[in-house]
């Protein structure tokens, strides 16, 4: 099933330590870390964000009212991507619609846990997308992260 709707605007990356979010580590001293937020942002900006949301949305099982709710919520903004150097990735944080969603009348239209789940999986999948293009067809970096010479053979 294709989403029929037009891609929003890549998100502003701007300084987080991704160690502050639940769903990411990164490890190093975070004031030694170079996220390489700029470089990332700048392919966002050059075609990487809509081509990974133009390959999203063929598959993305979403109804256009669920996108319609992040999008009002401002969600795809609140998407944080990072280079991870010790695991010579792209890291992100997805953004989601938090469990009390039901006590802060969270968006007037959503009204079922499946509706958030839905929300929830599908900005996951979308980062997913989006680390793999960036790391496949725009970054020519090699990590720097050397790791010790005594670490054990497994």
């Amino acid at each position: 099933m294709t989403l029929e709707v037009e891609p929003p605007d890549p998100p502003e990356l701007s300084y987080v330590d991704p160690n502050e979010y639940e769903d990411a580590t990164v490890v190093g001293e975070p004031d030694d870390i170079d996220y390489r937020r700029e470089e990332l942002q700048a392919f966002l900006e050059e075609g990487a964000w809509e081509e990974a949301f133009d390959a999203w949305r063929e598959d993305a099982d979403l109804e256009p009212r669920a996108f319609e709710i992040a999008t009002d919520l401002g969600l795809f903004s609140q998407f944080d991507f990072f280079w991870d150097d010790f695991a010579d990735r792209v890291g992100y944080h997805a953004p989601g619609i938090p469990e009390d969603w039901q006590e802060k009348e969270y968006h007037p239209k959503l009204d079922s846990w499946g509706t958030v789940s839905s929300i929830n999986a599908e900005l996951t999948e979308f980062g997913q997308l989006v680390c793999e293009l960036l790391k496949d067809e725009y970054i020519d970096w090699e990590a720097e992260y050397e790791p010790p010479e005594d670490l054990p053979d497994f």
